[in-house]
């Protein structure tokens, strides 16, 4: 099993501290986002690590690890990030973003999953944003879910039509795919990318489309998308705020 990590974005919203460092470079009581991530998949007997980086790539020094530079992270978001490994969307492989922490049992739970294509998703979700007044609920990356099958994925909810509350969860950023369920998105990806879209979901163009825009695509024309449930600790770090709540639940 291979995992691949996408770390080609900046980290505007935490100021000076990553002016010249990549945010998944912070540390959090002393050892890195990306490094804590890395753990928990070493801790599960994974050890297969693919990063792709963005500005800054001089930054990075674990040892090994597989490097992918992503020369062109300007001119796309981080569905396009994903895709400049498109080569490694050939066999079981998980995907993960890196603005986020997660321990060890939430790797175990999604390494357990059977399907083609599985989302860790956290049903209670808004537990996070009690007290996070520096990043919006609004941003959060919600699924609409019926009996672990995800119909909806995306940030505006209010496009989700009615529901029942115990329906909704939040993407953490973090997925599975089988072998198969790498062709399907890497197939998909590949006929959206020879239609030129002009717009592709909330997204000004396809080049700057998310990796929830693709699975939601995928699911309006037939795929089967899974959730899968967690309950250990993660957090989102998007602000000083994140930063500090995260120091205070990894020790």
């Amino acid at each position: 099993m291979k995992v691949i990590f996408l770390a080609a974005g900046y980290g505007n919203r935490l100021g000076d501290l990553t002016k010249n460092l990549p945010k998944c470079l912070l540390e959090i009581n002393g050892q890195s986002i990306l490094k804590r991530d890395m753990n928990a998949f070493m801790e599960n007997g994974i050890t297969d690590f693919y990063i792709i980086t963005g500005p800054y790539s001089d930054k990075f020094t674990f040892k090994n690890v597989n490097y992918i530079q992503d020369s062109n992270y300007e001119n796309h978001d981080v569905l396009g990030t994903l895709m400049e490994a498109r080569n490694l969307l050939d066999d079981d492989v998980i995907i993960s973003y890196t603005d986020i922490v997660y321990d060890t049992s939430i790797v175990k739970k999604l390494l357990n999953f059977e399907g083609d294509i599985g989302l860790a998703v956290d049903m209670n979700w808004e537990e996070a944003y009690v007290g996070r007044t520096d990043h919006p609920i609004a941003e959060a990356a919600n699924i609409l879910s019926k009996n672990n099958s995800i119909l909806k994925i995306g940030h505006k909810t209010e496009t989700f039509g009615k529901f029942d509350d115990n329906m909704m969860g939040e993407f953490l950023g973090i997925m599975k795919l089988s072998k198969k369920g790498a062709n399907m998105l890497r197939n998909r990806y590949e006929e959206l990318e020879k239609l030129s879209i002009s717009k592709f979901f909330e997204n000004r163009t396809f080049a700057f489309g998310y990796i929830v825009d693709i699975i939601q695509d995928m699911i309006n024309q037939g795929t089967v998308v899974n959730s899968v449930e967690i309950s250990g600790n993660w957090c989102e770090i998007d602000t000083l705020q994140d930063l500090d709540n995260a120091k205070n639940k990894f020790s």
